[in-house]
């Protein structure tokens, strides 16, 4: 299923949550809310802002980071790949 940017999280959609959320971050990315090498909001402002746990949101970025979108800083959080 395609997301769009400014999408929500459903409960009842058949995608399973992190999986919605990273298809709404990879969206955000294409239309460049965060540039290259900046980070993204932090865990739990992506958690707060979409209705999620945490552990939730880390699964969806985890898929982001595994498709070469962004990296994590330890201490820091996440940046956009180039």
């Amino acid at each position: 299923m395609e997301y769009g940017p400014d999408d929500q999280v459903e409960r009842d959609a058949p995608d399973a949550p992190f999986q919605q959320l990273a298809g709404i971050l990879r969206a955000r990315l294409k239309r460049g809310d965060w540039k290259p090498d900046r980070a993204i909001a932090s865990e739990n402002a992506l958690a707060e802002e979409y209705g999620l746990s945490r552990p939730t949101v880390r699964r969806a970025i985890a898929a982001l980071a595994e498709a070469g979108l962004v990296y994590a800083v330890p201490g820091r959080g996440t940046y956009v790949a180039k």
